[in-house]
């Protein structure tokens, strides 16, 4: 599924290492703090996404993080056919160092370059470098295809 037009996920920093037994990692492009409050309703013509800040990376392409949470975005475009949907997991490397990435579905028929919440729970921070593997994402194949894929406003996002 990475050879068809769309891939499945495109823009890998490196195939031969995000390529795993059961899904594909996910790399680090860019993380921002928030920076106001959100809100949601029960429909969306009041949903307000919080505003947030970049943070800019040193002369060395890495973030020290102090503790809380942040939004991070990806450097791949993840492109979903009709009949696949995907999770993704934190990589136990950031579990064993207090941080973890929260996110919700990848629906089936979504394609752009999402975003997850990332918090750190370390007392003593984390430092993150550019381009770094920080989730596994996780394909399943639907028993049938969708009939109408994701619509929603993250459709086409960051790309």
């Amino acid at each position: 599924m990475l050879a068809t037009t769309p891939p499945l996920v495109e823009n890998m920093c490196d195939v031969q290492q995000q390529v795993q037994p059961n899904g594909i990692d996910l790399t680090f492009k860019e993380v921002a703090l928030f920076s106001s409050p959100g809100s949601l309703a029960s429909g969306n013509e009041s949903r307000v996404l919080s505003s947030t800040a970049p943070l800019v990376f040193d002369g060395l392409g890495r973030v020290d993080l102090l503790p809380g949470c942040y939004l991070v975005t990806y450097n791949e475009v993840v492109n979903l056919p009709k009949n696949i949907m995907a999770l993704a997991l934190p990589r136990s490397s950031l579990l064993r160092c207090g941080v973890s990435i929260h996110n919700a579905v990848w629906d089936a028929g979504y394609s752009g370059r999402s975003q997850s919440l990332l918090v750190v729970y370390n007392t003593q921070g984390f430092r993150l470098y550019r381009n770094a593997r920080i989730v596994q994402m996780v394909f399943l194949s639907l028993s049938r295809e969708v009939a109408q894929g994701y619509q929603g406003m993250f459709q086409g996002e960051n790309i």
